[in-house]
């Protein structure tokens, strides 16, 4: 018998705040059987900033409403709706919404389920499917 595909939706999948203005909504955790994925989406205020941090695996981004910078490697990149971005396992990098009024709204996906992140300023290391509303990743 085929494999049923699994239908994920934002509106149906729970909401981490994440503080500083930035909402996660994790779209394939590892309760999701043999994906090797995780993604999900994350939505940030008008000047929201998540920390700098660096993953144990790669990470791309899409920009799926609103203009992004990206500080990855210590270089600046202004990414706009439809842009993607690739940054490389332990790399360290940072996305903000630049916009006073608009808000931005990203696509992440990781190269596998078991992704860390590890926040630069403290040396912290979580699993990113553990976001929740104690993790305080973003700073304005």
């Amino acid at each position: 018998m085929p494999h049923s595909p699994v239908v994920l939706r934002p509106s149906e999948q729970p909401l981490a705040d994440r503080g500083g203005g930035a909402r996660t909504i994790p779209m394939v955790t590892p309760g999701c059987g043999s994906t090797q994925i995780l993604n999900g989406f994350t939505m940030f205020d008008p000047g929201a900033r998540i920390g700098l941090h660096y993953h144990n695996c790669e990470e791309s981004v899409l920009v799926v409403e609103g203009h992004a910078i990206a500080m990855i490697d210590g270089v600046e990149f202004h990414l706009n709706s439809g842009d993607t971005t690739w940054v490389p396992a332990g790399v360290p990098h940072f996305f903000r919404n630049p916009s006073a009024d608009q808000p931005m709204k990203i696509f992440w996906i990781y190269a596998s389920i078991e992704a860390t992140r590890t926040l630069v300023a403290t040396g912290e290391t979580r699993p990113v499917a553990a976001e929740h509303a104690a993790d305080k990743l973003l700073r304005r």
